[in-house]
């Protein structure tokens, strides 16, 4: 215990105990800084829950960067909390994550989230480009609506009027997949459409055997809601007949 402690770093109401490949908060620190801790750096340590943080009622910054944290993170009710980073953490459910911070953390105005799934930056996400990472931004804001900064960069008036007026379409959503079939929801961009359900792809199945024959084809014509707003290049959505 004496080792442990004596790797806690104190400087006035700031208390950092990092690196130390712990998986949970050590109950000495809550014991002994709970109470006086108004800046909490836990961060390179290989965390998965953040229970231990009950102790610190008056915390006003935490940074937790680096662990282990998933979806299932529970955070205790934090009033003072103004800043939390979970950079480089387990976090895929960004909507989960907004309800429960909106909830626990009401004072909040800065939050980093880089690393993380949830956040579709194109320096770790390949897939995604600026205007994923965008839409990401409105989605969230229009969740914390008191946030001030998000992830490095300051929340612009803009943004928070556009949060306000189409954030609740933003979200990004992960396609669905399997070994044979892949479903893709592609979001609007430039401006918020009603969404619709989108159900996952169906397996595919042959027709069936009357179907087959070219003299006695059957076939049904509808109207297709389709819209394709991806990113990618809409040239092969158009094949002659003669390709088919």
């Amino acid at each position: 215990m004496e080792g442990s402690e004596s790797r806690v770093v104190m400087n006035g109401t700031q208390v950092s105990y990092i690196g130390q490949d712990c998986e949970e908060i050590p109950a000495f620190i809550g014991e002994q800084y709970g109470g006086l801790a108004k800046r909490l750096d836990l961060s390179f340590n290989l965390l998965r829950s953040l229970e231990g943080l009950k102790a610190f009622s008056c915390l006003e910054e935490l940074i937790v960067d680096n662990n282990l944290l998933g979806n299932d993170l529970l955070l205790p009710r934090l009033p003072h909390l103004h800043t939390l980073t979970l950079n480089k953490n387990q976090i895929s459910d960004i909507e989960s994550l907004l309800d429960h911070v909106a909830e626990v953390a009401p004072s909040l105005e800065y939050l980093s989230l880089l690393g993380n799934e949830a956040c579709p930056n194109e320096l770790v996400s390949l897939d995604k480009d600026e205007d994923d990472y965008q839409r990401y931004r409105y989605f969230v804001l229009h969740k914390l609506t008191n946030l001030k900064f998000l992830d490095t960069r300051k929340v612009s008036k803009r943004e928070h009027e556009e949060a306000k007026a189409r954030g609740a379409f933003m979200k990004v959503v992960k396609p669905k997949t399997d070994t044979k079939v892949r479903s893709c929801v592609y979001l609007p961009k430039e401006e918020s459409r009603d969404l619709r359900s989108v159900s996952p792809g169906m397996p595919y199945t042959p027709l069936p055997s009357g179907s087959r024959d070219s003299k006695c084809h059957k076939g049904v014509f509808a109207k297709c809601q389709y819209v394709y707003y991806g990113k990618h290049s809409e040239g092969n959505r158009f094949i002659r007949d003669e390709q088919l």
